[in-house]
């Protein structure tokens, strides 16, 4: 994936939670020792991201789970059945966290709608700093096999081809069935069409950085839009290693996704939901994935590939942040204040 974490080591260690309450008292009306019923959750992959959503959902019941991220080892809940949890960054970590806690029995999740929101790269073709991205389409990045640059026939685009084939272009069995998942079409309208209005935040260093990009919309303000994001545990950056992106999400979805977003652990996180979904804990036809961009996902003009990877500052971490709340909050406030429209299915 693209350098979507700038502050990373710094954000996490702040973020980490360090000592939590003992677990909360159930839920008023909930019976005691049941398990906890949750309307929304919130999925954040490492503690800045799930701060908008502590502080504005005043999420100020924390429950332990046996199984989470040690830095994040408990779901923060309120009274309104909101809960938030944080997994951990990467494949593994996403995929161990959401495990753990679907399994648990502390949640009733059979009619939960789940938010996994995150900050990300981005393709400047498709977006900008601040953008506010849903996803139709998850695609993993790194299901495949690999040939050095160096090695790869002289005719080839990239070293990278779908396993089980011959070489770039040709769609491989998808034998992992992880390799590209499609999200309910329904959620996805109704997060699309309650968040358009909103005016995301944005920042003074983004708008002068994002102005040294010659096309729209790199160089214009944030805005929300429909496309689709990508999963991988290795930082990729650059103008080839994008194209590889946007070529292999047009493959994986037979042309009908658009790559715009790069992250470590989408497809990890709805995997492991679809696992408790196949026992019946959940429903997959309830998630929606929530993307902010934070940084781009190769340089502008004049710059090189190396040292837009290593920029320290291009202004769209905060902004990022704040929209994924700005952004994400509308759907979650719909579901709680209109329960019972939402309950029984996305309304129609």
């Amino acid at each position: 994936m693209s350098t979507k974490y700038k502050v990373l080591a710094v954000a996490s260690s702040i973020a980490a939670v360090t000592s939590l309450p003992a677990m909360a008292s159930p839920q008023q009306g909930d019976v005691a020792g049941s398990p906890r019923k949750v309307k929304a959750l919130v999925i954040s992959m490492f503690g800045p991201e799930s701060e908008p959503w502590i502080k504005n959902l005043r999420l100020t019941q924390k429950y332990r789970v046996p199984g989470l991220s040690p830095d994040y080892p408990a779901v923060n809940c309120n009274t309104d059945g909101v809960c938030q949890v944080t997994t951990g960054m990467g494949h593994a970590n996403a995929a161990a966290s959401i495990t753990a806690l679907v399994l648990s029995g502390r949640f009733d999740l059979s009619k939960s709608y789940f938010l996994i929101a995150g900050i990300a790269g981005i393709d400047p073709k498709q977006g900008t700093l601040g953008s506010a991205t849903w996803s139709r389409y998850l695609v993993d990045y790194s299901i495949a096999w690999e040939l050095d640059a160096r090695d790869m026939p002289a005719d080839w685009t990239t070293g990278y081809i779908g396993i089980n084939t011959k070489g770039p272009g040709q769609k491989p069995p998808l034998d992992y069935k992880t390799e590209v998942f499609q999200l309910n079409e329904a959620l996805l309208q109704k997060a699309l069409a309650l968040s358009k209005g909103v005016v995301l935040d944005d920042s003074a260093v983004a708008r002068e950085y994002r102005a040294k990009y010659t096309l729209a919309p790199a160089n214009q303000p944030p805005a929300v839009i429909q496309c689709d994001t990508m999963a991988g545990d290795t930082w990729w950056h650059g103008e080839l290693l994008g194209k590889r992106a946007e070529d292999w999400t047009k493959l994986l979805t037979d042309g009908k996704g658009t790559y715009c977003t790069s992250q470590q652990e989408d497809n990890a996180t709805y995997e492991a939901l679809k696992r408790g979904a196949n026992l019946g804990l959940l429903d997959l036809n309830r998630v929606a994935v929530l993307r902010t961009a934070s940084n781009f996902d190769r340089p502008h003009a004049g710059q090189t590939a190396y040292e837009s990877l290593i920029l320290k500052e291009s202004g769209g971490f905060v902004p990022a942040i704040n929209n994924l709340y700005i952004a994400g909050g509308p759907l979650i406030r719909n579901i709680v204040s209109n329960w019972e429209q939402w309950k029984s299915g996305v309304p129609r």
